[in-house]
This record gives structure tokens, C-alpha cells and sequence, in this order.
């Protein structure tokens, strides 16, 4: 997926006018929302330090004299004999600064993201996409025929979340059209491209299932939100 910047306000009115063309046949509400991260994955990065401290322990207690070795060799000296306090000491410093290199290595955002299991991605960014949609979009109209479109950039995985009158009747996957049509822009570096056509195959979908009724009114707003 390549990389791209905020929308511009050209690409936002765009997004906007055609959440407000695939809901006029269609008693569906879409809100969709852009996240740069869903997830700082700062627990991951602590693990991922604690992992390589250790390794570093279990490399010391298999094999002492590689480190005690290249120790004498650094301070020049004559090999001595390591008392096991100074053993300990040796052990717990290169442990030490293996944590802490391996933190602040995976700062790093694009590091620390490629360490990060995909199943784990997969659950944050659904349970973020949650989230908004309680926040946004559950319970927010009055027949619950809200639909939530969630593209989160940094994981490269996108979920769309339907209120209960449209889960009722649509089954969840009709929707990956839309997924399809989205991530296939997105890959290209065309972000609102993709959004619009996912946005126009889910109104789409409402109009077939869902059409609007006549006296059917605009309950949440037309726009893109950018997190």
C-alpha cells in the first residue's frame, strides 16, 4: 500500500458529496473514517525488548566465556578469574542495555509495526473500529440503519460495521465488494478514490435492501472524519 498524506479539502468535498449521492436512495447512514494508526503497540515493543534481554541472559549462561572474553579484550587485560558477583553484574548490564537499545530502536513507528503479529493488527484494528462506532454511529439514528466505513493506513486494514436494522438484512459478506474496491485504490496511492467507491458499492447495497423512505431524514453528517 503506498504511502499518502491527508486529504486534501478537494478530496474531502469529493468523499463528502458521495456519502450524500449513495444515501439518497437509501434510508442508510455512511460515516466514514480515516485513522492514520489504530494502535500505539507499545506493550509489543515491551515484549519485544524483554524477549531480546533474555536471549542475551540465555546467551551469557551458554556460552559465559564469549562475553567474558571479549570483556578482558576491551579492558585489555590479562584473563582473570570472574568471580560469579561480577558474572551477575557482566549479565544484568548487558541485559540492561539490550532493553533499552531494543526500545528505543523500536520507536521507530515502521519497526515496530513490522514486528507486530498480523493477528494482533487484526484484532486492534477491528476493536478500534468498534470503538468509533459506538462513539459515531450506534444507536445514532432512529431506525439503527447506520454503517460505519473504517480505513486505519498504518496497519493496511480497513472494516466496515453495520447498524442492527442493516446487519438484520445484509449479510456481512456482501460487503467485500466494497473492501475490495477500496484497498485496490488505496494500494495505488489513490486514497479518496478508494473510499468514494467503497462508499458508492455500500450505498449500493442500502438502496437494495434499505431503500429510502419518504419521509426519511439526513441524521448524521455527511463528511469524512480523519483520526
Amino acid at each position: 500500500m503506498a504511502d499518502v498524506t491527508r486529504l486534501s479539502q478537494e478530496d474531502q468535498a469529493r468523499i463528502k458529496a458521495a456519502v450524500h449521492a449513495a444515501e439518497s436512495g437509501t434510508s442508510g447512514e455512511i460515516v466514514p473514517i480515516l485513522a492514520r494508526q489504530s494502535d500505539s503497540y507499545a506493550d509489543i515493543a515491551l515484549w519485544w525488548s524483554i524477549a531480546i534481554a533474555l536471549f542475551a541472559l540465555g546467551f551469557i549462561a551458554v556460552f559465559p566465556d564469549f562475553y567474558l572474553g571479549l570483556v578482558d579484550a576491551v579492558l585489555g587485560r590479562w584473563a582473570i578469574d570472574w568471580t560469579p558477583r561480577a558474572v551477575l553484574e557482566l549479565a544484568l548490564t548487558i541485559a540492561t542495555l539490550k532493553f533499552a537499545g531494543s526500545w528505543l530502536l523500536l520507536l521507530w513507528r515502521p519497526l515496530r509495526l513490522a514486528l507486530v503479529p498480523k493477528s494482533i493488527k487484526m484484532r486492534r484494528v477491528r476493536a478500534r473500529a468498534m470503538q468509533a462506532f459506538h462513539l459515531g454511529t450506534d444507536r445514532r439514528t432512529t431506525g439503527r440503519t447506520g454503517i460505519l466505513l473504517y480505513l486505519s493506513l498504518a496497519e493496511r486494514r480497513a472494516e466496515i460495521i453495520a447498524d442492527a436494522a442493516i446487519h438484520g438484512r445484509v449479510e456481512d459478506d456482501v460487503w467485500g465488494v466494497a473492501m475490495a474496491d477500496l484497498l485496490a485504490e488505496v494500494r495505488k496511492g489513490h486514497l479518496a478514490d478508494g473510499l468514494i467507491a467503497a462508499i458508492g458499492d455500500i450505498g449500493a447495497v442500502l438502496h437494495q435492501h434499505l431503500p429510502r423512505a419518504a419521509d426519511d431524514v439526513n441524521e448524521l453528517p455527511d463528511r469524512l472524519i480523519e483520526l
